[in-house]
Formats: C-alpha cells, sequence, structure tokens
C-alpha cells in the first residue's frame, strides 16, 4: 500500500511540475480583446486614435471605466510571507499560487487578472508600492501575506485607494464559514447570540471570521479564543493587539478544557488537535468547523462515528459542507466590479454571506446534483453550504453584493435592470470547462472498468495515466502486453492498472469463452469456428467480448484505425438498445461560450426522414443525460421553404418529430447560422425554438456533419469530444484517428458516464 502511495505522490509531483511546464508557460495569459488585423484597427488601438480616449479620461476620470479594461481587471497581490501550507517561501515561488487564484477569477466570474509578486516584507513600503500601481485595477486582492502585518496592510489601504480591496485569506474563509454557521444554527434550533464558540487559531483567517461571527450576531463573552499556547485568557502576557480584542476572563487553558459544553468549534490551526474524548464534551447538537487543510482538526469519519448529533463541515471537497473560499471572492469582486465601488465594506461581506446561506435552502437544480452524481441534495446536516461547481452563485452572489454596494452609497454606478444585469451574468458563465468538470466529478463518483484499446500509443497510455490518478475510471490497457510495458517504461509512466494482451497465454481461457460468444453471436452470419479462433486474438474483436461478457464496464476503440474497421466489430458483438432501429454518433463541441452537439458524424451516411426523427430523439436523450436542455435544430440550407430535396427529407422528419413528441424542442429546416441568432429566430415567430439559440443541431447527411465538426476540429476553436455513440445497449465510443491526450480523457469521461446510467436503469 505505501509503495502505491509513494508511486501516486511521485506521478503527482511529476504531472504537477508537467502542468506548469507545458507551453505556453503559467496558468494565465494576456489576449487582444478588440479587432487587430487591419492597419486602421492599429490605428484606433494605439497612435493616433489612442490619444482621444487618453484626453477624455484626463478631462473626466471617471471614463477610465468606460474607455480600459480596468473595470475587469482584478490585481492578485502578494509577497509571499504566507503561502498556502508553505509559509514564507518569498514572491518568486508564491507566482504558481498567484497565478492560479487568476485563473480561478476568470474561469469562475469572468473576472481578468494580473498577478504581482512584491519583493518587499516592510508592511509601509508594501503598502506604497501597491497604492502606487492601483491606479490600473478595478480592484486588488491581496493573499498569503503573513499576520499580523497583514491586518496593517488591509485597513491602511482600504483607507488609502477608492477601489474594491479585500486579503481572500481573512475574509474568503470569514463569509463562506459565516454562512454555514448561519445554516448550521438553524438546523442545530441554536440562537447565535446563545451560543458558546471556540476558535482554535488567532490568525488573520480566525480573527476575520470571529469578527464576522460578531457582525451576526455572537457575543464576544461567549468566545473563547486559542492559539499554540491554548487559550487567550486574562493571565497571557505579550499579546498581538488583534489577540488582546479576544482576551477571556477564564482559568480555562487548554483546548480542552475550553471544549467543555460548547456549541461551536471553528478551526483555522493544524490537523488533528482535536480527539473523540474532547468531541464527546461538546453541548448537544454541536456544530464542529474543522477547517484545517489538507487535514482537519478532527477528521470527519471520526467525528461522525464518536457522535450523530454533530454537524459539521471542512475545507476539504471530499466530505459534505465544504467551506471553500470559492464560493465567495470571484462573486463579491464580480458584483463589487460591476458597480464601480469605492471598496468592499461590511455590507457587502453580510450581503454575500446572506446569499450564499439563502442559497443552500433553495431546491438544488439536476445540473448541480448530477455534477456531484447524487440521487439528491436538500438542505440539512449534509448539505448546508452550496456546492462549489453551482452555476447560481454567480447572479445571487454577485447581485447581492452590487445591491448592498449601491444601498450603502459605496457604488459609483448604478445598475437599473437587475433581470438584464442577472442575463449578462449567465452570459460570461457559457464556458465549457464548467460541463468537463462536471463530468469528471461525476465520474470519480462512482469511477467504472474503462478498457483503452490501442495501449501502445503514448496519448492513450498518457490519458490512462490521469483517468487512473484523477480517479475518473479504473483504465484497463488492450494491446501487446510486451510493447506497452517497453512505452510506460520509456515515457516513465508508472501506474498500476490491468494490461490485456489477446494473444498472450494467460488469455487462453477468455479467449475460449469469447471464441463460445462470437459464435453464438455470428454463426449464422458468416463466423466459422475457425474464423472465431482467428478473431478473438485480434484486439477488435476482444475488446468487445470483454465488455459483452462483463470483463470491462467500457470500451474505447480507435485512435490509429479508421472509423468503420473498428466500428465493424462493435456492431457485430455490442447489440442495440431496445427500440433502435440504426445507431448513430454525436460530437460535443465545447466553444468559448458554451457547448454544441452535432449529429450524425460518423455513421448514417444519408439517413431517411425516419432515421433523422430516430438521430434527433436518441440526441435529446443524450444531451439531457449532461443536464442540458436540448434544443434541436434539424439543418438544411433552406429556412423553411423546403424546395431542395434534403430540405423536404428535414421537413418531413420535422414534421414527424412534431406530431409524435410534441414536447421537443426542436424544428428546421433550418441553416445552422440562423438557428445560432437570437435576432434571426425573430424572423420565425411560429418556430418551437422561439428566439432562445439551438444548442443541438440534426445534419441532413453525413458529409455535412463530418466535415462540419472537422473544420472546427482542425481550427481548434473549440475542444471537440466524441463521436459519442448512441444507441447502444453497452458503453462503447470511437475515438477520431490521432486524438489529443484531453480528447481520450474527455471520451473515457463520458463512457463511464455512460456505464454509470446503464447501471442504473438496470436496477
Amino acid at each position: 500500500m505505501s509503495n502505491k502511495r509513494n508511486r501516486d505522490e511521485k506521478n503527482f509531483r511529476q504531472a504537477a511540475l508537467d502542468y506548469h511546464q507545458s507551453e505556453p508557460k503559467g496558468k494565465v495569459e494576456v489576449i487582444p480583446s478588440k479587432p487587430h488585423s487591419s492597419q486602421r484597427d492599429l490605428s484606433l488601438a494605439y497612435s493616433p486614435g489612442v490619444a482621444i480616449p487618453c484626453m477624455e479620461i484626463f478631462d473626466h476620470p471617471e471614463k477610465v471605466y468606460d474607455y480600459t479594461g480596468k473595470g475587469n481587471l482584478v490585481a492578485v497581490i502578494s509577497n509571499g510571507t504566507a503561502v498556502l501550507g508553505l509559509g514564507d517561501i518569498g514572491p518568486e515561488a508564491s507566482k504558481p499560487v498567484m497565478e492560479g487564484k487568476g485563473l480561478l477569477f476568470k474561469i469562475f466570474a469572468d473576472i481578468n487578472v494580473f498577478d504581482i509578486e512584491i519583493n518587499e516584507k516592510d508592511p509601509d513600503k508594501f503598502i506604497q508600492t501597491v497604492k502606487a500601481i492601483s491606479p490600473t485595477f478595478g480592484g486588488i486582492n491581496l493573499e498569503d501575506i503573513k499576520a499580523p502585518e497583514a491586518f496593517y496592510i488591509e485597513q491602511k489601504l482600504k483607507e488609502e485607494l477608492d477601489i474594491p480591496l479585500m486579503h481572500d485569506d481573512q475574509h474568503g474563509t470569514a463569509i463562506i464559514s459565516a454562512a454555514a454557521l448561519i445554516n448550521a444554527l438553524e438546523i442545530a434550533n441554536k440562537k447565535i447570540d446563545e451560543i458558546k464558540m471556540v476558535v482554535n487559531g488567532a490568525g488573520a483567517a480566525a480573527i476575520a471570521c470571529t469578527n464576522l461571527y460578531m457582525a451576526l450576531g455572537l457575543k464576544k463573552e461567549n468566545i473563547l479564543m486559542c492559539d499554540s499556547k491554548g487559550v487567550i485568557n486574562h493571565k497571557r502576557e505579550n499579546l498581538t493587539a488583534e489577540k488582546l480584542d479576544y482576551v477571556a476572563n477564564t482559568d480555562k487553558t487548554t483546548l480542552e478544557e475550553a471544549l467543555e459544553n460548547a456549541d461551536v468549534f471553528v478551526g483555522l490551526s493544524k490537523g488533528n488537535v482535536v480527539t473523540p474524548e474532547m468531541l464527546k464534551k461538546m453541548a448537544e447538537n454541536p456544530i464542529v468547523f474543522a477547517l484545517a487543510n489538507p487535514d482537519p482538526e478532527i477528521d470527519y469519519t471520526l467525528a461522525m462515528e464518536t457522535r450523530k448529533d454533530v454537524l459539521m463541515a471542512t475545507g476539504r471537497s471530499d466530505f459534505p459542507n465544504q467551506v471553500n473560499n470559492v464560493l465567495g471572492f470571484p462573486y463579491i469582486f464580480r458584483g463589487a466590479l460591476d458597480v464601480q465601488a469605492k471598496g468592499i465594506n461590511e455590507a457587502m461581506k453580510l450581503a454575500a454571506v446572506y446569499a450564499i446561506a439563502d442559497l443552500a435552502k433553495e431546491p438544488v437544480p439536476e445540473a448541480v446534483i448530477l455534477t456531484y452524481n447524487l440521487k439528491n441534495l436538500n438542505f440539512g446536516p449534509d448539505y448546508f453550504i452550496p456546492k462549489p461547481f453551482d452555476n447560481r452563485l454567480i447572479t445571487k452572489v454577485s447581485m447581492a453584493v452590487a445591491k448592498a454596494a449601491m444601498e450603502s452609497g459605496i457604488a459609483r454606478k448604478n445598475i437599473e435592470d437587475f433581470e438584464q444585469y442577472e442575463n449578462q451574468l449567465l452570459d460570461r458563465m457559457g464556458r465549457d470547462e464548467k460541463l468537463i468538470r462536471m463530468m469528471q466529478n461525476r465520474a470519480r463518483s462512482n469511477p467504472k472498468r474503462v478498457t483503452l484499446a490501442n495501449a501502445e500509443e503514448y496519448n492513450v497510455l498518457k490519458a490512462a495515466q490521469i483517468l487512473y490518478e484523477e480517479g475518473i475510471a479504473q483504465p484497463i490497457l488492450l494491446g501487446d502486453k510486451k510493447y506497452i510495458k517497453e512505452q510506460m517504461k520509456k515515457f516513465g509512466i508508472d501506474i498500476d492498472v490491468p494490461i490485456v494482451d489477446p494473444a498472450d497465454d494467460d488469455q487462453e481461457e477468455n479467449r475460449k469463452i469469447y471464441r463460445e460468444t462470437l459464435l453464438d453471436l455470428r454463426k449464422r452470419k458468416g463466423v466459422n469456428e475457425y474464423k472465431a479462433k482467428r478473431y478473438v486474438r485480434q484486439r477488435d474483436y476482444f475488446g468487445p467480448l470483454m465488455l459483452k461478457n462483463g470483463d470491462t464496464d467500457a470500451l474505447i476503440v480507435g485512435f490509429s484505425k479508421n472509423y468503420s474497421s473498428v466500428l465493424k466489430p462493435i456492431l457485430e458483438i455490442i447489440g442495440k438498445e431496445k427500440g433502435v432501429e440504426k445507431v448513430a454518433s454525436m460530437m460535443m463541441i465545447l466553444s468559448e461560450k458554451k457547448p454544441y452537439f452535432f449529429a450524425d458524424t460518423s455513421i448514417n451516411k444519408n439517413p431517411s426522414a425516419e432515421d433523422l426523427v430516430s438521430i434527433a430523439k436518441m440526441s435529446e436523450i443524450t444531451v439531457k443525460s449532461f443536464a442540458i436542455e436540448p434544443r434541436i435544430a434539424m439543418l438544411a440550407y433552406e429556412n423553411f421553404t423546403a424546395k431542395a430535396e434534403t430540405s423536404q427529407k428535414v421537413a418531413k422528419a420535422v414534421k414527424i418529430l412534431h406530431e409524435k413528441f410534441p414536447k421537443m424542442i426542436v424544428d428546421g429546416e433550418i441553416q445552422p447560422d440562423f438557428a445560432m441568432n437570437s435576432d434571426h429566430l425573430s424572423d420565425y415567430p411560429f418556430s418551437k425554438l422561439g428566439t432562445t439559440p439551438a444548442n443541438t443541431f440534426i445534419f441532413p447527411n453525413l458529409e455535412s456533419a463530418n466535415l462540419s465538426y472537422k473544420i472546427i476540429r482542425g481550427m481548434k476553436v473549440a475542444q471537440t469530444i466524441g463521436p459519442i455513440l448512441m444507441g447502444l445497449n453497452q458503453p462503447v465510443h470511437v475515438l477520431q484517428m490521432r486524438s489529443s491526450v484531453e480528447e481520450i480523457v474527455n471520451l473515457a469521461t463520458i463512457a463511464v458516464l455512460d456505464a454509470q446510467l446503464k447501471e442504473s436503469l438496470k436496477k
């Protein structure tokens, strides 16, 4: 077991280094946001045109928000004195963390970031530097600055700057844990002004958390704060100014003594400092926030085994109720930036607290439940904090913060139409990464065995390593065992997964079973004993037969062979789902703004109208499995005229769909650019698509579908995943020729989800 752990840690270390040093270096980049292809564009962007907005800003300084990117630009600033759990590692070594914070700002709230690492430990000089560069930014996020300097730096900068500023290590944790506290107290039937709280840790985060809890109604006389020396009581000496605020008049000196009859424990210290005996001494229905990472102050499972009535949150994603700062800081800054706030005040922080707390009480959308592969998610002991991938956070929190800024008089700009603002926020978050994260999270919750053919190839091996290490799937490598091992050694891929060689002696028993299966399936379709013996030594047949006999849960084939050659044995061995006449395929296109789905891209050359009906129906089911509402456009090169033969075929399919499945959102025949444009769709008020663009496209023939997605793939303007096979009763998917590592990982993830779904339908 220790060897496996050491190997996994070594692999993860190398993967982290590879991730950060791959081209382009780093995790964030700057890209042009305006046209720049012509001489006129460049003359407007720079000299002489740029002088005009310069002088407009000179005459009216507030117009800097109109003519530059200041209003959507945040600085993530650190001196590297308190980086994660690494301590004082300096500004250069802190840069990967600051870039990572910038990435989170971008993917969760569409906020641009410059990370700035300052080589300065003197608080006053640090403040002077930040103040000097502040005109560049719409907001400043201070990060990983050690206490007590962090308190002084933040306070002075808040006094001297007129833009949103927050030290997330302090206030981010405070805001999320305060929201969790409100809800946990409700579940425990306790009042905040009556509870006794123990806070273990007296650093920047602990002080900020406790301050915010008091703003919610917690009584100071009911707080016992502990540091590494024990309870901060009246007998202690040489305390910092921040700790002096929390001196308690008590003879208690240890954490164990402090926890007697306490209602709430908040840990912002180190792992495993709370024992089961200490937990047993707490009051009825104790609330325990063990927020140390990676090891909580008391293990979640141990706490649950010790007391059935405990309400618990941690900083970890593998337990319920994760206190994760990403629930707050992107959306707090989003709301503050959008009203050009002069700062982030207590009213805005409290607005965020209540918005996050209230969201946990609302019915959870199917997309969130599917993301975490849960049957349901309801407000209660296992869910009193929203999940980090809840897409509603950007609207709930950002809007609450913006309103609070306006109401408290700190906003420079008022939002007149909050319904329109909500739509703008949703448009910002149409990015494809969310769907990938959702799929991978669901896969991790119940990983399945996925057999990867062509396992001698580097891309396939590297994908298998990622699937294994990330817990997305349980890979099985199919191919020449000796050569696979040589390739693994060559590329430094050290993973403990099965390797299956159809020609190997240790597969003799399986070959016998598979031969009988193949003969049973194909004995009246041209396969005899001799052919069956030969076929079961070939991976193209061996893989599907593994799946047919339950020796794997899903199969990924292709990569180095053309589609039709690997599809043939699949169709011969793996049966179709009940009611399916023809199997079809779909490509998922992950654009910058949202996912699109193309069908049929690989199998049916010239489908009839009835075939198009079947493809549309299978596509609807597949898209819904990703928690996306399918809006289906049946494509042609005419809009609702049906003059050409192809258009007539599509129109016939649409008529059948409207008659048989009146609740489906589907229409055509229509050109794709019209189906993707609200203004164009408004020209056809009779269409079932309405004015909301389509996201699923059924092509009239294979040529148009295949060429369309391959142009997109070749241009590299979007990720392509697939082809996803639809209509088979077991999960098989076929890779595109020379698929990238990312494409293989994504398709294997879909294979896991497919296997999960088919397993659930059998129960």
